[in-house]
């Protein structure tokens, strides 16, 4: 943490090997350059399509904090133990119980109390549990176990949105406005150019885009994609070979989790 604030950096959906092995190269030069005091990439693709124990193990040692999960989070079936046991994986919250792992946790780095949250969208999606509804018992629940312990709620909140919907995004980004310090989106794995800082300061983008190979179709092989969509046939797909990118944002937050300015980025 710097006395001028707090940086923090989100990255977008990590695909395939190309993806975790720009990832390695590239993540820890964004945290010199940036200061960063806190990093959370999605990682539900890593391994496409879901995340294994090795993938999760890369991408925290790469200077992840907290990976976030989505709809292909419970793909590998041997992942679900890890998950369960593993604190900085999680997959979205508002997934009907029982489900395997967490949708939120609560980070402590560098003096700071972040509360890192995982959702999903119900738009174009499998039906889920209500993110709006979700979010504020998550809000709540946090709140009064905090206010048990006679500790303050974290003021620093970060949201990953997983949704496939951008007005389902904006929607909910104005939702939680002033409640989150910082509302993600990812999933479609394309960059939007519509990052912004609400107005009661929380800043937002309606998605990362990727860490991957954008010499393609959404990460994936590009002969392939356009065979699937060309014939209707649900050919295997297998992810873009390739020098991939590291896409998403930086945000610096006063200590009282107000976004100061936010900044995407895409770096080879």
């Amino acid at each position: 943490m710097h006395d001028e604030g707090i940086t923090i950096l989100m990255l977008g959906d990590v695909v395939g090997s190309a993806g975790l092995a720009a990832l390695e190269r590239v993540l820890p030069g964004l945290i010199d350059r940036y200061g960063a005091d806190l990093v959370t990439a999605n990682g539900e693709n890593a391994a496409i399509f879901g995340i294994t124990e090795q993938d999760a193990r890369r991408m925290l040692a790469a200077g992840v904090d907290v990976i976030t999960g989505g709809n292909h989070t419970w793909e590998k079936r041997e992942f679900w133990s890890f998950m369960d046991g593993e604190q900085r994986v999680l997959r979205p919250a508002n997934y009907p119980s029982p489900a395997s792992g967490r949708g939120f946790v609560l980070i402590e780095k560098g003096g700071c109390r972040f509360l890192v949250i995982n959702l999903q969208g119900r738009e174009y999606m499998t039906p889920v549990d209500c993110p709006f509804r979700t979010l504020d018992k998550v809000l709540l629940d946090v709140r009064t176990e905090a206010e048990r312990d006679g500790e303050a709620p974290p003021c620093l909140v970060l949201l990953d949105f997983h949704a496939e919907s951008t007005r389902e995004k904006e929607a909910l980004g104005f939702y939680v406005d002033g409640r989150v310090s910082v509302f993600a989106g990812t999933h479609t794995h394309v960059q939007t150019a519509d990052e912004k800082i609400l107005p009661e300061r929380t800043a937002y983008i309606s998605d990362l885009g990727m860490t991957g190979v954008l010499d393609s179709i959404i990460g994936m092989d590009k002969a392939i994609c356009m065979e699937r969509a060309r014939k209707q046939i649900a050919y295997p797909l297998r992810g873009a070979e390739g020098l991939a990118n590291v896409q998403g944002i930086c945000v610096r937050l006063t200590k009282s989790g107000k976004a100061l300015s936010i900044k995407r980025f895409s770096v080879a």
